[in-house]
């Protein structure tokens, strides 16, 4: 395995559990944490996980690609037919695809888009050395 890819997974399996301690936290400011600080996360994850899995895409595209696939997601949330709410139902896939359309996620997916762009950077500049 490449010195990227074992950074790469260090990196998942630091953002995977912040990712779903954000979805359980119940502590000061819980619904913002819930809601919107986990997007965030969200992103940084799909951007490791793009990284991982397309070796030759440039980290900038890599976080493009992250950030208007999930803001169409986002949209997706507007649609309510009942095979999407059944699916909503089960938590990893509410997790991943949401139930709730809402314009301010779009700013912590451009951060957590930003992070994932500088993590993933940082990652391919460490693997070189």
């Amino acid at each position: 395995m490449k010195r990227r890819s074992i950074y790469a997974f260090i990196a998942l399996f630091l953002v995977i559990p912040l990712g779903f301690f954000t979805k359980f936290y119940k502590g000061r400011e819980a619904d913002w944490v819930n809601n919107s600080l986990c997007g965030v996360f969200y992103e940084i994850f799909w951007c490791l996980v793009l990284f991982l899995i397309f070796r030759k895409l440039k980290p900038v595209t890599i976080a493009l690609i992250v950030f208007f696939t999930t803001s169409l997601i986002e949209f997706t949330q507007l649609w309510k037919p009942v095979f999407l709410e059944v699916l909503r139902s089960n938590f990893f896939v509410r997790t991943v695809i949401g139930n709730s359309f809402a314009w301010t996620d779009f700013i912590y997916y451009i951060i957590g888009s930003f992070i994932g762009l500088g993590v993933i950077m940082l990652i391919g500049r460490i693997a070189q050395e």
